[in-house]
């Protein structure tokens, strides 16, 4: 009688880090964790480049690409050995700020990228060899009900449906999830109909996250402090809302921003990122019904948690705490969610995007 296979994992988690450059750092960095011990090694510098604070993997894992101050919105690299990274091409300067936000789409011929300065999201080629063509802009229009934070859209992320039909697309500045139609081989977005989902007002929907079987979506929302989750509709792309759970303690009174959303790749937990309080809110979800229950609230072990990603094991945590220039380790109970704190804090300058490459 045969068995089911047993996922091993690697003696070694191989990640890269993605950085504001406005300090000491120089670009793109690479670390290593120990699957046993969540031991992180010292990051080193796999890429000089500015600004490189959201990432993506090709499919194959061949190439990385950073968001950038370029004509193509992105810059990409070759992976090598040891994680090296080589520039594909040379772009110049667009004398602007760059995108937030990228995503490659399952085929590896387009990037959709974000802009939440100048709210719009972008559709770019990707050309024989890696390297990046014209983009294909989309803007956005209106305002919110905040006068200062949603006087004008402002697109924050995108995340591509696991059956790379559709592109979603937060708008904090609108209190909108917008879903656009993709075609990869053209690198060309349509709106979906319908066109988008309102959020709360004064919400701000930051990130989401596809739940693994594909049929919840979580978006976290950045102004209001709570995480929705959404019911999926895979024929239109349009989301559904099942409900909303706060990821702040009731008695925190102070300052508080939202930033990452990530699902658990056993599809049994979310996790959310406060920037203010500095902490991590863990959810249980059900697998039938897709709604959230709070488990528990634990500190990022630093200032600002940004940005933070679970290996593809479900085994570990790492979190980018950006305003203390570290990196956090947590070893993941698989069976209540809850995080446990491993080691010292990591040296990393100004971390804000954590990319598990195995």
């Amino acid at each position: 009688m045969s068995s089911a296979p047993v996922h091993v994992s690697p003696a070694l988690h191989h990640l890269f880090i993605g950085t504001y450059t406005k300090g000491e750092s120089r670009g793109i960095y690479t670390a290593t964790l120990d699957s046993l011990t969540g031991a992180l090694s010292e990051p080193t510098l796999a890429a000089e480049t500015t600004n490189p604070s959201f990432l993506a993997f090709s499919p194959r894992r061949d190439f990385l690409y950073a968001v950038a101050e370029s004509p193509a919105l992105a810059v990409g690299f070759a992976i090598g050995p040891d994680s090296k990274l080589t520039p594909l091409a040379k772009t110049q300067p667009a004398g602007a700020t760059a995108p937030c936000h990228i995503a490659i789409d399952a085929t590896g011929q387009s990037i959709v990228v974000t802009h939440y300065g100048e709210g719009f999201v972008a559709s770019v080629p990707i050309q024989p060899g890696g390297a990046l063509g014209q983009p294909s802009v989309i803007r956005h229009h209106g305002r919110g009900t905040d006068p200062v934070r949603q006087s004008t859209p402002h697109t924050h992320s995108v995340t591509l449906s696991p059956d790379n039909r559709f592109a979603l697309v937060c708008d904090l500045g609108l209190d909108r999830v917008f879903t656009y139609a993709l075609d990869p081989a053209s690198a060309r977005l349509q709106p979906a109909n319908p066109p988008f989902t309102a959020t709360a007002p004064g919400a701000g929907p930051r990130h989401s996250a596809f739940s693994p079987d594909g049929r919840h979506v979580y978006v976290i929302n950045e102004m209001g402090g709570t995480l929705s989750a959404y019911a999926y509709d895979a024929a239109t792309g349009s989301l559904s809302h099942l409900g909303t759970q706060p990821t702040l303690p009731p008695d925190f009174k102070e300052l508080n921003t939202t930033a990452e959303v990530r699902v658990h790749p056993n599809g049994r937990f979310v996790y959310g990122s406060n920037r203010g309080h500095d902490s991590i809110a863990i959810f249980a979800r059900d697998l039938v019904t897709g709604l959230l229950k709070p488990v528990d609230i634990v500190p990022s072990g630093g200032k600002h948690p940004r940005n933070f990603s679970l290996s593809p094991d479900g085994g570990w945590l790492v979190c980018a705490n950006m305003n203390s220039d570290t990196l956090i380790v947590f070893r993941v109970d698989p069976k209540t969610g809850r995080l446990t704190r491993v080691g010292d804090p990591v040296r990393a300058p100004m971390p804000v995007c954590i990319l598990f490459q195995d």
